[in-house]
């Protein structure tokens, strides 16, 4: 087993090492939380194209001790030019489409929410570096290349029936019209350019600038909804993030549209169900999350949208008495019936602690693997399809309406516990999030598990990600032979998945204990590591 990474000055997680590493170089060069996490996030922005870009959305937890936690929404909404009616017109009816310039609806908010970050950082909590260092690596690395990683590579060649045709993808990702072997260097030299336009006139140049009139020019041009005024209009956002009264401390996430409720929802059922004495590995604990995860569902589908169109207040969700009820629905021994899940999203979670105990945890994402799949000819940028969630029938919880916010499977996860001790967790994969954050969560704080253990230990997925079409209950093979007949016992559809499987997402998390030391897990199931200091 690996062992955990330690450090006490500061630590960074990502699932591209390269982005690990931009971080701390920030810390260790005068550098705060913040202005690690904007590094490693341009970073990874470059390094991991296939799963973020920046032309997607982002949101972060910002937590600076003795200050309440925030929480930043940098999640664009539809153009104003996007409508059923719109769609209609262009013989567009029933499901959005997953691909190509009419699957890029919304605006990209992850530049905006840089932005914002740095502001703060720069007035309240004495951040100086400039942006040419915190944007550094990342063109180095667009302009002289990074090596292709076997994700990908694997999701290059998965996808490649279906994106080979998008406008500038295969420009872009197939150089000399291949896939990218492993190992070879993949350079970006349209969006160096991009990022080093972002450093010298400002981050706001991407909404309001020469490179909005560039981004809103190239988006018409190929077919998109999405205009300069829809860039113009566009703001990056300080809102107060959802928090859980856990028994161990208080547990954060991010409010609507994202289903950050979800993820506080299964915790807090599983703190009702005495998961601290089950074996972490056994039939009982993915049994009992598993099915807080079904109910847990159940009111993400039925609640959650744009927060302007809800009718329900999510935090009174979280009310100790709605939690109880919850838990005491749970059969131990029978799975409740189980629906559709949500189905496949790409996604990059990270996480950065600092030598003062300023704690981001933080997730971009394009939502399918490359997004649209659309490639800006002149900046270089791939353009998110986080606008197929929603629907074109408007009586729909989420009806494809102008201005309005897409609903998001993205919610960063950060907890303050009683004994002292800050935890900054996560992870990528749609409806895998929550539960990778239930199992990472219970394993380290309930159970006594290393973070590291946590996040190498089997872990499940209920439903459809990754292109999969099967809604059933997939398990590492690496649960014990007795584990999977139990569970199969119980009901649950039971589907055996690899070893380590990315299936089940990349998971990620630091923990600070009250005398400084860090502590942090990276997923070998990923590309990433720990790097402390």
């Amino acid at each position: 087993m690996i062992e955990s990474a330690r450090g006490i000055r500061g630590m960074a997680v990502a699932p591209h090492g390269l982005a690990a590493q931009s971080a701390l170089a920030v810390l260790r060069e005068g550098g705060n939380a913040i202005e690690a996490m904007i590094a490693a996030a341009s970073t990874i922005a470059v390094v991991y194209p296939h799963m973020n870009s920046i032309g997607g959305d982002a949101f972060w937890l910002v937590s600076v001790p003795g200050e309440p936690v925030r929480a930043i929404d940098a999640c664009g909404a539809a153009a104003q030019a996007a409508s059923i009616a719109a769609y209609a017109e262009r013989g567009i009816t029933g499901v959005l489409p997953f691909r190509g310039s009419a699957a890029a609806i919304t605006v990209a908010g992850t530049v905006s929410g840089w932005h914002l970050a740095d502001e703060f950082s720069r007035k309240h909590l004495g951040g100086q570096l400039p942006l040419s260092r915190l944007l550094g690596d990342a063109i180095h690395y667009a302009q002289a290349g990074v090596p292709v990683t076997r994700s990908q590579h694997a999701n290059t060649a998965g996808k490649l029936d279906e994106l080979r045709d998008v406008p500038g993808f295969a420009g872009t990702f197939l150089p000399d019209g291949a896939v990218p072997a492993i190992g070879s260097l993949f350079r970006q030299p349209r969006l160096a350019a991009t990022l080093e336009q972002l450093a010298r006139a400002g981050l706001d140049d991407y909404y309001h600038g020469d490179l909005a009139r560039s981004i809103a020019g190239d988006l018409q041009a190929l077919g998109s909804p999405v205009g300069l005024a829809d860039l113009a209009a566009h703001r990056a956002s300080w809102r107060v993030p959802l928090e859980l009264v856990h028994s161990s401390g208080r547990v954060y996430n991010m409010p609507p549209p994202t289903q950050g409720l979800v993820s506080l929802l299964i915790l807090g059922q599983l703190d009702r169900l005495g998961t601290a004495a089950m074996d972490p590995l056994g039939a009982d604990f993915v049994h009992s999350a598993v099915e807080s995860i079904k109910q847990a569902f159940r009111i993400r589908d039925t609640t959650i949208t744009d927060p302007a169109y809800m009718s329900v207040d999510p935090q009174s969700l979280l009310a100790p008495a709605h939690l109880d009820a919850l838990a005491r629905a749970i059969d131990p021994q029978r799975a409740a019936p189980w629906g559709r899940g949500r189905g496949p999203a790409d996604t990059i979670w990270m996480g950065v602690i600092d030598g003062d105990g300023r704690a981001v945890s933080f997730i971009q994402s394009i939502y399918h693997e490359f997004g649209a799949g659309i490639v800006l000819p002149g900046s270089g940028i791939t353009w998110q399809n986080r606008g197929c969630s929603f629907a074109l029938n408007p009586a729909a919880l989420n009806p494809l309406t102008p201005g309005r916010k897409p609903f998001h499977t993205l919610n960063p996860a950060l907890a303050r516990l009683d004994d002292g001790r800050t935890f900054t967790y996560g992870n990528m994969g749609g409806d895998g999030q929550p539960q990778t954050q239930s199992a990472v969560f219970t394993r380290t704080i309930m159970q006594g598990m290393t973070p590291q253990a946590a996040i190498s230990a089997p872990r499940w997925l209920l439903g459809r990600t990754w292109g999969r079409a099967s809604e059933s209950l997939k398990l590492e093979s690496r649960f014990a032979p007795e584990v999977i007949e139990a569970l199969r016992a119980r009901g649950h559809d039971v589907e055996i998945v690899g070893a380590f499987d990315e299936t089940v997402g990349h998971g990620g998390a630091i923990l600070r204990r009250p005398d400084g030391t860090l502590e942090g897990g990276a997923d070998p199931r990923s590309d990433g590591c720990v790097a402390a200091w």
